[in-house]
Formats: structure tokens, sequence, C-alpha cells
């Protein structure tokens, strides 16, 4: 299991993952007052945490599907990118498709983080790339 140092400077516990074969551990919000979001509002929420995490990976940030589904609540830059070397605050970037007030409270579960490793890539730069089936089709070209 990959170890990760933190220094947990909220009100909540640490983040947990909620099931056996859960790949993401739950955020909490750590704000003194309930924040309400309207519709199209976008807002930054502080978790507390400083995380430091291992040369060779990543932290994501990822919406909760629940509260995308049922309350139109999403992480607007999902999935987010932690990088090795951030020791800041981790704050989630959220976003409301909503037409009916949505609001968090201190120790909502707002997001959540999933840990994965980084294969660092070095460009090659050539005249012309292979061919492949697909070639240049994109944005529907498989009729998806």
């Amino acid at each position: 299991m990959l170890k990760i140092k933190v220094i947990n400077k909220s009100k909540n516990p640490l983040p947990k993952y909620q099931t056996l074969g859960a790949s993401g551990l739950d955020l909490h919000a750590n704000i003194d007052a309930p924040i309400t979001l309207n519709k199209n509002d976008i807002v930054l929420v502080p978790t507390g945490l400083y995380i430091e995490i291992p040369d060779g990976y990543e932290a994501q940030i990822r919406s909760r599907s629940s509260l995308a589904l049922k309350n139109g609540i999403f992480c607007l830059n999902s999935p987010a990118t932690i990088d090795s070397d951030y020791r800041g605050e981790l704050k989630i970037i959220l976003a409301a498709l909503t037409d009916k007030p949505f609001t968090i409270n201190a120790g909502d579960r707002i997001a959540q983080m999933v840990f994965a490793k980084v294969e660092k890539a070095e460009f090659e730069e050539v005249e012309e790339l292979s061919d492949s089936i697909r070639g240049e089709g994109g944005f529907g070209s498989t009729n998806i």
C-alpha cells in the first residue's frame, strides 16, 4: 500500500475508503460557515489537508458521483492533478449546474482523491507519424 504523509489542520477525520473496493478517498469540506452555490457558481473549498506524495505518483481529485447526479455539483477541472512536489493545502474547485441552491456544510464529503503512478515522457521530434486505422479521425469519428 502506498504511504502518504499528511498534515491534518481540519476538524475532520483523515480521508478514508468507504468500501473495500473503493478507488477514491473522500475529501471533506473544512469551512467555518456554510457555502451556498447557485447555478453557474464556482467556489474554492478548503480541506485543511496537506500531503506529501512520493515521486512517481500524483493525486487526482474527482467529482463524487452522487453530488454530480443528484445535485449538479462537480469538480470543475476533474480530474485535477496534485503533483508530487506540491505542499500546499488541498482545495477543491466546485461548480454548480443546478437550478436550485445547494449548500455545502462543514464536514460534507465534496470530492474524492485517487492516487496514480505517473510515467514521465520525453518528446522525440519527427517528420511524420506511423499510420493507424483511425488516422486523424476524432470528435465523433467512431460514431459514438
